[in-house]
């Protein structure tokens, strides 16, 4: 079933409060949060949409029926570039970050490694996940993944830590389930979903076996405690607010306060080998959607920057031209790689076609490396009115409006009315709690880049450059490039 944003709206409302914000208990039609559940909005109104139909949404062969693509598991080339082309069609519009993809990067590697689990350990957690996906995409749920530990000292394991809460553990096992304790940070919309998944952040030795834990819950459940930080402009509600200013995030601390797990959501427990398969499973899923999304937020940077060059009447000179291409190579390589992953990605035991990591990963740490230089373009271009321009109000009543109306055109092809949106959408994308949060989130989300640096370092063929400068160097007399000839991109499968 395909549900309207007012459904899930209702959904919402129903849950349980366990929200806090600012040391208040709140539900979730608190109005803070109310900017992120519509970029959720965004993502359902884009499945009713039949322009959208094929791209939003997909068929399900596990039920058999169409389901939203944020609750699909790609099983090839084709699904998962129509995930990233997804992904950016929808962050474009949202002015950046889409949320949703949270989710089903979380269900993708709890599919992936719980058919692992059992073939090693020979566990049903496969199945047992199959059936919980069922739900999943029959009611079209609103997923999100929370990964990300406190972590405490990080010098030391997770069972080493003064504070065993740090990582989230198992603290009793019944035959009925499991209990948890521990907390999660720097998790993305959980406030304003309707299932969490919960998976491993790092490698773990045997002495953190009660670390190895994974499963999903819905966030309301007893126990849980959700403290929220809301992102959001300061007129997302003014009628006259922009589209980029009603939209918003919120990032969440989560304590597990013994967290009571049915058996049947239990998906790793005690298997401390797979620690580091699931939490790369998640993390190197999330790259590859970041192939999407960071594109996008390219995107609307050099739209950003055109739009202020245009009210600056500087448009046609060459080293505005210059800084534009700048955007344009961000965000078609980074949107190649994801291609690339895509094409060159692996068919997994549990049917799941998983992204190549080394192309994700490359796509991933170029635009968190470029994302404060694409920021620095903006403000070269459009100089310093984005932080000392009058507030808004100003301009709209008072004895000086006049004044001001004469004061904000820069260049006389645009009116006042339009040169004060562009300098206001300016300062919204580029000057606000919405541009820190979108900086830091450029650097650190799915994984600071020591992460991708690593994956990069595991996973690279670095021998393979050394052996072929073995042989042009006279060294070596022959040149195996066997594993090019094997590293063919997956086109027999379906891409049309």
């Amino acid at each position: 079933m395909l549900r309207t944003k007012e459904q899930y709206h209702e959904k919402l409302s129903a849950m349980r409060p366990n929200i806090y914000i600012g040391g208040e208990k709140v539900g979730r039609e608190d109005p803070r949060i109310r900017p992120g559940v519509r970029v959720y909005d965004l993502v359902f109104d884009l499945a009713q949409n039949p322009e959208w139909k094929g791209l939003a949404t997909a068929h399900s062969p596990l039920i058999n029926e169409e389901v939203n693509r944020f609750s699909l598991l790609p099983s090839n080339p084709y699904e998962l570039m129509q995930k990233q082309k997804l992904i950016h069609l929808a962050a474009r519009r949202a002015g950046g970050c889409i949320q949703r993809c949270m989710g089903q990067d979380g269900i993708t590697a709890l599919a992936v490694c719980t058919k692992e689990i059992d073939a090693a350990k020979g566990t049903d957690y496969h199945t047992r996940f199959l059936e919980f996906l069922r739900h999943y995409q029959k009611n079209d749920v609103a997923g999100c993944c929370a990964q990300t530990d406190s972590k405490g000292d990080r010098l030391k394991r997770p069972s080493q830590q003064d504070n065993p809460d740090h990582y989230v553990h198992v603290v009793e096992r019944r035959n009925d389930g499991i209990v948890v304790r521990g907390y999660k940070m720097s998790i993305t919309t959980v406030a304003y979903a309707e299932e969490m998944a919960v998976v491993p952040t790092r490698a773990l030795t045997e002495e953190d076996r009660d670390y190895a834990v994974a499963f999903v819950i819905p966030p309301d459940t007893e126990g849980v405690r959700i403290i929220t930080r809301p992102v959001w402009l300061r007129d997302n509600n003014d009628q006259d607010a922009s589209p980029f200013c009603r939209l918003g995030v919120s990032d969440s601390v989560i304590i597990f306060d013994d967290v009571f797990v049915p058996k049947e959501r239990v998906f790793m427990c005690g298997e401390w080998e797979f620690g580091r398969r699931m939490a790369l499973l998640f993390a190197n899923s999330h790259r590859h959607s970041y192939c999407g999304c960071k594109p996008a937020v390219s995107d609307i940077l050099c739209g950003a920057t055109m739009l202020a060059a245009e009210a600056n009447n500087i448009a046609k000179a060459s080293h505005v031209k210059e800084k534009l291409t700048e955007f344009a190579s961000a965000a078609a390589l980074a949107y190649s790689a994801g291609i690339a992953a895509a094409l060159y990605g692996t068919l997994t035991a549990s049917g799941v076609f998983f992204p190549n990591e080394v192309y994700a990963n490359v796509g991933r740490r170029l635009t968190g490396e470029l994302i404060y230089h694409e920021y620095n373009i903006l403000t070269e271009i459009a100089g310093g009115i984005s932080v000392t321009m009058p507030f808004h109000d100003d301009f709209k009543r008072g004895e000086n409006v006049d004044e001001l109306k004469k004061f904000i055109v820069r260049n006389a092809k645009l009116t006042p009315e339009e040169s004060l949106k562009v300098w206001k959408f300016v300062e919204d994308l580029g000057a606000s709690s919405m541009s820190a949060w979108y900086k830091i989130a450029g650097v650190h989300g799915g994984g600071s880049p020591i992460m991708e640096t690593i994956s990069l370092g595991m996973d690279y063929d670095f021998e393979d450059k050394k052996n072929l400068a073995r042989y042009l160097a006279g060294i070596d007399e022959h040149l195996n490039d066997s594993k090019l000839r094997s590293a063919e991109p997956t086109m027999g499968l379906s891409l049309v």
